[in-house]
């Protein structure tokens, strides 16, 4: 798979104005009915006041997505002085900031280098414009050919942000670096088409991309997977001709006491086998791996920052299709803990997977379960195409990992698993089946999955491993247009959540 462009970041206390640049990206904001810059710009007084003074003549607004161009800016090395709009809102003020950088950064394609001062103060605030400009910048044109390769225009080529003192400029700089490859190279690999991107395929990527550093990789391949009894996965992968994977990655620093399990659904194409889905549904089904990718992403940049806690993913691969061997309703097949479940919906099939990989985390005794999964439609009708659902057998659990994906840009909310849920999974046939009741979608699917989620410790002092599952349907994918800095196709939604969960079990 072809490197996309990348934006380099520098983070600086200079004053943005005297800064040599293509570009120089401020915000702007309502003061009433004026337009005003953001405070804390760091720009000459007269400077500021010849910008507002352009914006008021050209009748800008300052609203979300804005973006006006300015030249000839007196006290301005930069040519060109772009003044995106950061209205207020329920968002953080820095998932605002971030935002605010994206639309800069998304504009300025072709560009080698840009200023941003968008009113940022303190490395947390510096450290988001850093990510939602290198994030905003970012493109995907691997598969251009002729048609379009020689028109293409790189990415921003380096984005300096002011505000940053020169004590932590170095730090803050490689901090968000490596937060921001881990959430572009999880957009590469769901935007991979998926005659490239298959079970065998992602696995030597992954392999191959984590070779040589902290992170250790174990591949399962089909006949591995029978022998371990990984029926969930091997039911969902036996329908294509190209078996299904199941990749185990390992950090573990010296001196953890915290261990942290991750499960992503790694379903690189779902087709619905034979409960097939409309032709329609299936355009965008290359993503519906995008747990995997964030799972393998957050172990890498997890890695890299060297925090002191162990995490231990395992990437549930398999292709969804419909070939002579394909699982059927009323299929049984056996789980990993030994379990059967009926099949009823070919289509629920991320939920089949999961199960063997929550087992296979349970038998490591972590201290929390974290799983990530495009898992239901339902939880899009529930909370639109932005926010992902957490779900959980742990209200602290699930809440904080809802506040922290939240704060690090990958906008989350709690659900519940009511308890008259589950006995609609019951059926004469098998221990389970792996659908209920038509109502409630996204919590159905997640009452499936605590059912294998067990427990830690041993006799009377057992009790459930704390489990949340982030159901990133909506925002894993985006078909609309850009947005702040979220592009068109993949997001990287619930790379920067796994991290954060990571460092608040690391303490």
């Amino acid at each position: 798979m072809a490197e996309t462009s990348r934006t380099a970041l520098t983070l600086t206390d200079q004053a943005p104005g005297s800064l040599e640049a293509d570009a120089l990206v401020l915000a702007a904001t309502k003061d009433g009915e004026r337009v005003v810059l953001v405070a804390d710009h760091g720009l000459e007084e007269q400077t500021a006041t010849h910008v507002e003074q352009a914006l008021a003549s050209l009748a800008a607004e300052a609203s979300a997505e804005e973006a006006v161009r300015l030249t000839g800016v007196p006290g301005v090395a930069a040519p060109l002085v772009v003044v995106v709009g950061m209205p207020s809102g329920p968002a953080a003020r820095t998932e605002r900031l971030r935002r605010a950088a994206g639309v800069g950064a998304r504009g300025l394609a072709g560009r080698g280098r840009a200023v941003f001062a968008l009113g940022q103060s303190g490395t947390e605030e510096a450290t988001a414009v850093a990510q939602g400009a290198a994030l905003g910048a970012y493109t995907f044109a691997s598969h251009h050919g002729v048609g379009k390769a020689e028109s293409d225009k790189p990415a921003l080529g380096e984005a300096v942000v002011t505000g940053v003192g020169a004590e932590e400029a170095e730090s803050a700089t490689a901090a968000a670096t490596t937060v921001v490859g881990a959430v572009r190279w999880a957009r590469d690999l769901v935007n991979t088409p998926p005659n490239v991107l298959y079970p065998e395929s992602f696995a030597d990527l992954v392999t191959e991309r984590l070779a040589g550093g902290k992170v250790s990789v174990e591949v399962w391949d089909p006949q591995r997977l029978q022998e371990e009894g990984c029926g969930g996965i091997l039911g969902v992968g036996n329908g294509s001709a190209r078996g299904p994977r199941l990749v185990t990655l390992r950090y573990a620093p010296e001196g953890a006491s915290k261990h942290l399990a991750l499960v992503g659904k790694g379903i690189t194409f779902d087709s619905g086998g034979l409960c097939i889905k409309p032709g329609a549904s299936m355009v965008t089904m290359k993503m519906d791996m995008a747990g995997a990718a964030a799972s393998a992403a957050a172990v890498q940049a997890v890695a890299e920052l060297g925090l002191p806690v162990r995490v231990t993913a395992y990437l549930c691969l398999a292709e969804n299709m419909t070939g002579d061997l394909a699982q059927r309703p009323g299929d049984v097949v056996t789980m990993r803990d030994g379990r059967t479940v009926e099949i009823i919906n070919t289509d629920a099939e991320g939920r089949l997977v999961m199960a063997d990989g929550l087992s296979l985390a349970t038998e490591q005794q972590p201290d929390a379960i974290v799983d990530i999964a495009t898992l239901t439609g339902a939880c899009i009708i529930a909370l639109g195409d932005r926010t992902m659902g957490v779900m959980g057998n742990d209200d602290e659990l699930r809440d904080t990992v809802a506040r922290l994906a939240t704060e690090a840009g990958d906008a989350a909310w709690s659900l519940p698993l009511p308890e008259e849920i589950r006995p609609a999974l019951d059926t004469p046939v098998a221990d389970l089946k792996h659908t209920g009741e038509r109502s409630a979608g996204a919590s159905v699917a997640g009452t499936f999955l605590r059912e294998f989620v067990g427990k830690r410790g041993e006799g009377e002092d057992a009790a459930d491993i704390p489990w949340a599952h982030l159901d990133i349907a909506g925002p894993a994918y985006n078909e609309k247009t850009p947005w702040g800095y979220s592009p068109k196709g993949a997001t990287g939604s619930g790379v920067r959540a796994l991290v954060e969960v990571a460092r608040s079990l690391a303490g």
